[in-house]
């Protein structure tokens, strides 16, 4: 990714986007938005950061783990560590037997009226709309130079076979609303290009895209590994 110098607004950058803390009288770390395991290695070069408050960035770390392992057990359709995405994530369900458990009480098999085996996954909702705040949150800081602090409106997390023709092309369109500010990251990329296509920024080709607008609010989106769909709103 090409590295984007930030102008936007100081006056918004003294607290942790999750919680409010002051960045200057707290401990602080770097959190990588989108969540690295999400990612294949190697990382792309000035992948995006933001400096959140050290208790928030350990306190997602649970949840991240379940979400990078979880997703990686549906796209793989099983639970077995030699078949995961990558060794990492077989490890760690490996080292985790309690969490592989969990994350096979999710997974049922249905037989279809062709006598098929349907497999289905059912997550931890909070767990996963956790992890998708947490990564819109840092994506419309980064990009807009905004805290979005307070709760959204609406998260929502789901595979994108599961949205019909017209939920689709609604999802992939990215909205023509206020232009960001100027100094702002994305302001520059609307200039320049930098990452973009059709209005998504390409952390990783077809591994991770996200898209931050402003519509009535703010609009974040994203979309992993081509198969689930992110869509986290503030309204105004």
């Amino acid at each position: 990714m090409e590295e984007i110098e930030d102008y936007s607004d100081i006056r918004l950058k003294g607290w942790c986007v999750h919680c409010g803390e002051s960045i200057s009288t707290n401990k602080t770390s770097w959190d990588h938005v989108p969540t690295k395991g999400l990612l294949d290695r190697p990382l792309p070069a000035h992948m995006p950061q933001v400096e959140i408050c050290a208790a928030c960035n350990n306190g997602f770390s649970l949840d991240e783990q379940y979400f990078v392992a979880f997703l990686s057990c549906v796209l793989a359709g099983t639970t077995m560590p030699e078949e995961q995405l990558s060794d990492k994530i077989g490890r760690g369900l490996q080292r985790n037997p309690r969490l592989r458990q969990r994350l096979e009480a999710s997974r049922t098999e249905q037989m279809d009226l062709f006598c098929e085996t349907r497999v289905e996954w059912q997550p931890e909702r909070d767990r996963i709309n956790r992890v998708v705040i947490k990564n819109a949150r840092g994506h419309a800081y980064y990009e807009f130079g905004e805290p979005m602090l307070e709760e959204p409106s609406s998260a929502l997390a789901v595979p994108l076979m599961l949205l019909t023709d017209a939920q689709r092309e609604d999802f992939e369109g990215v909205g023509g609303g206020a232009w960001p500010e100027v100094g702002s990251r994305m302001m520059t990329r609307v200039v320049t290009g930098h990452d973009l296509s059709g209005g998504w920024v390409v952390v990783q080709e077809g591994i991770y895209r996200y898209a931050v607008y402003q519509e009535d609010g703010m609009v974040v989106k994203s979309v992993i590994r081509e198969y689930l769909a992110t869509e986290v709103r503030w309204s105004d």
